[in-house]
């Protein structure tokens, strides 16, 4: 093992380990002027490797469809696009759905690459759920995967993720890790802190009958399942299900929450859902405090939009009334959290620290509180375009 050298205005590293091309775990590794020895490397990687190689997720090449919805962002498009066509799945579909575009610069950028596996699919409504429902729609294969246009897979995300679901038929849905592309900046930092979307490097199954201990308040547990930028799904009985709720999510009001919801619909039908370690993506987080800001507050509305859905649903409501003080104290402690507007150091450039933007525990809140009036309010518009909005249970 050789040592690392980076610019050396880096004062730390966040290195992915991996044991055989498994990814294992991360660890952050202390720099001086960029730079740390082969020994340092070793004794940071050994903290994560277990006694035991992991066991290698299986693969296959099986066909398999990618859904990326996007509007008004090409370049992001044209990175993405090159990673999944990159990556070693034969078989791969890739369905770019352009959302009420404003110009043609997506188009541009499919005929560019030229690459017969990559379609253009233009949808003239708007609405990430709406363009995920469209490839869901026009997928010809049986699993169908997710994934913005902020985001590089691996290149063996698309292999792995075609590897769980013909090794486990059982599967409905399955999510894998969201990992920071860069850490540059303290707002990129922030982010990877606030939205903690790395669930851990051990796989998992989640079933309705089988709620993880961890999770006082299953299966209605944000996040525990996975997002939407690393996510895929069998095809029939996800469009039997409905789809995306098209009342939530980037490009409504409600900004967020139909990946949630959607894979909640999934457990509360009866569905498994599964996480993969091993199918992984990296995400470029949003590099100033004004967009982090603005991410933040769509997510908090996201949320409150699925908690009012789960209370319009009499099971859901049910359900969710059982796991209610539990729920509290969780916000609480969120809340409590954000509120100090603090982060961990991680790997940024100079001496910065990560820091949520100020006031991000009371803008949570004030997405909770106006996310349920917000729901209610796009979902009678959405059906008034003729578009789905399915209930939470049947």
């Amino acid at each position: 093992m050789s040592g690392l050298e980076v610019p050396a205005r880096f004062v730390a590293a966040r290195l992915l380990v991996t044991d055989g091309g498994t990814p294992v775990g991360q660890v952050d590794l202390s720099l001086r002027s960029g730079r740390a020895t082969a020994a340092e490397l070793a004794a940071a990687t050994a903290a994560v490797a277990g006694a035991e190689p992991p066991a290698r997720p299986p693969t296959s090449d099986r066909p398999l469809t990618v859904v990326i919805a996007t509007r008004g962002r090409p370049e992001s498009v044209r990175r993405c696009l090159a990673a999944v066509l990159a990556g070693d799945h034969p078989a791969v579909t890739v369905l770019v759905v352009d959302n009420d575009p404003p110009d043609d610069r997506t188009r541009e950028v499919l005929a560019g690459v030229g690459d017969p596996r990559a379609r253009y699919v233009r949808e003239p409504r708007r609405g990430a759920s709406v363009g995920r429902n469209r490839g869901l729609a026009e997928a010809q294969t049986e699993i169908v995967a997710f994934t913005d246009d902020d985001t590089e897979p691996d290149p063996g995300w698309a292999s792995r993720i075609a590897g769980a679901f013909a090794d486990d038929p059982q599967l409905t849905g399955l999510s894998g890790p969201v990992l920071a592309a860069r850490l540059e900046t303290p707002q990129q930092q922030a982010a990877d802190v606030a939205l903690a979307w790395n669930k851990g490097f051990l796989p998992r199954r989640f079933r309705l009958d089988d709620p993880p201990s961890e999770s006082p308040v299953f299966p209605f547990s944000p996040g525990l399942f996975g997002i939407g930028a690393n996510m895929a799904v069998r095809a029939a009985p996800v469009r039997a299900l409905g789809g995306f709720d098209e009342a939530l999510g980037p490009g409504r009001p409600t900004r967020g929450g139909e990946d949630i919801e959607l894979l909640v619909r999934i457990v509360l039908a009866g569905g498994t859902l599964g996480y993969l370690p091993a199918a992984l993506v990296w995400h470029h987080h949003r590099p100033s405090d004004g967009e982090l800001r603005n991410q933040l507050g769509g997510y908090a509305l996201g949320l409150g939009a699925f908690l009012g859905k789960v209370t319009q649903d009499p099971r859901g409501r049910r359900l969710a009334l059982r796991r209610f003080p539990a729920g509290i104290a969780r916000l609480r402690e969120i809340v409590r959290r954000e509120s100090a507007g603090a982060g961990e150091p991680g790997p940024a450039a100079g001496s910065e620290t990560a820091a949520l933007p100020t006031g991000a525990g009371a803008r949570k809140v004030r997405g909770l509180v106006t996310g349920p009036v917000l729901y209610l309010r796009t979902r009678r518009q959405v059906r008034a375009e003729g578009g789905t909005c399915p209930p939470l249970t049947r």
